[in-house]
């Protein structure tokens, strides 16, 4: 079985974007790596947004989403007092609501590893303390 990861809007727009400066390293770590994917709708629909620059691009997204069996984890309206919290507790970075929706993602999967471009991960913690490590952060700069 795969291992099971959170995926952030940032590899999913350089997978689908060839102009993208990470698109060959997120294709290739993609490639090398079995994982399971969990996301949330905030965050696809941030990517979905991100690559309307083309709707081929965003139809091979959709699809690889089908194919590749992105798990949906939802997020609705009894996280919203979380979501509050958390955008306050970060409100320097700032964190925006896909980041939080990964992280309440995390909190009710248990998933503890993530796949972002996003540095501000290595800040974000689970319930007040936990940190979500980024199997990606190799990979940047």
């Amino acid at each position: 079985m795969h291992d099971r990861i959170l995926i952030d809007a940032g590899p999913l727009i350089a997978l689908f974007d060839v102009n993208d400066k990470h698109h060959k390293n997120v294709k290739n770590f993609i490639q090398a790596n079995q994982y399971r994917f969990i996301s949330t709708l905030a965050v696809l629909t941030e990517v979905s947004h991100m690559l309307d620059f083309s709707v081929k691009a965003q139809q091979d997204f959709y699809e690889w989403i089908m194919c590749k069996g992105v798990v949906i984890s939802d997020i609705n309206q009894h996280d919203l007092p979380r979501i509050i919290e958390l955008t306050g507790k970060y409100a320097d970075l700032p964190m925006d609501f896909a980041d939080a929706s990964l992280i309440i993602a995390a909190e009710k999967t248990g998933i503890r590893e993530i796949i972002s471009l996003d540095k501000d991960f290595d800040i974000y913690r689970i319930l007040g303390k936990e940190k979500i490590k980024n199997v990606y952060t190799k990979q940047l700069p």
